[in-house]
């Protein structure tokens, strides 16, 4: 693994995730549900305009797909479709311990996803090192992996 970019923030891990989706025709994201959809939906608001279909899948469930689609509201999930495309995003919130994902499970879901897609690419997206951490970055067969690291400071004035 060799360090491609660093950039600082939230606007910082956009440009890198819009960088590494361009000429990329479907984008599929797969999270938990609750914690890593809100992040598909980010990710996917840097690529409203780029023409992408893009879909959730939450944890290995990929009969729950759902469209990832700009609404009055921004974007949020859709309805259900078909979850085949030429690029995965793996969202960190998959490698938390307390997540117990199936990693083999993971990686056939992967294979199953971009069946027929000789250019297929396996994103990464997380937070903190965590796909490091959990030992994922040797398990799965990623082309780019974007980790974000974020300071939070709360102030209080009362």
């Amino acid at each position: 693994m060799k360090t491609i970019e660093t950039s600082e923030g939230i606007g910082g891990m956009l440009a890198s995730f819009r960088k590494l989706a361009r000429g990329r025709k479907k984008i599929t994201f797969i999270g938990c549900p609750g914690w890593c959809n809100p992040f598909a939906e980010l990710l996917g608001y840097v690529l409203r305009d780029a023409g992408k279909e893009m879909v959730f899948i939450p944890n290995l469930r990929k009969d729950l797909a759902a469209k990832v689609e700009m609404t009055d509201y921004g974007m949020q999930l859709g309805e259900k479709t078909d979850p085949y495309s030429d690029t995965v995003v793996l969202l960190g919130g998959l490698a938390m311990p307390k997540m117990d994902v199936d990693v083999g499970g993971l990686r056939e879901l992967i294979d199953e996803i971009t069946d027929g897609h000789e250019e297929r690419h396996i994103l990464g997206v997380c937070v903190g090192g965590v796909f490091q951490k959990a030992g994922w970055d040797k398990l799965i067969d990623f082309d780019y992996l974007v980790d974000a690291d974020m300071e939070v400071v709360t102030y209080g004035f009362k």
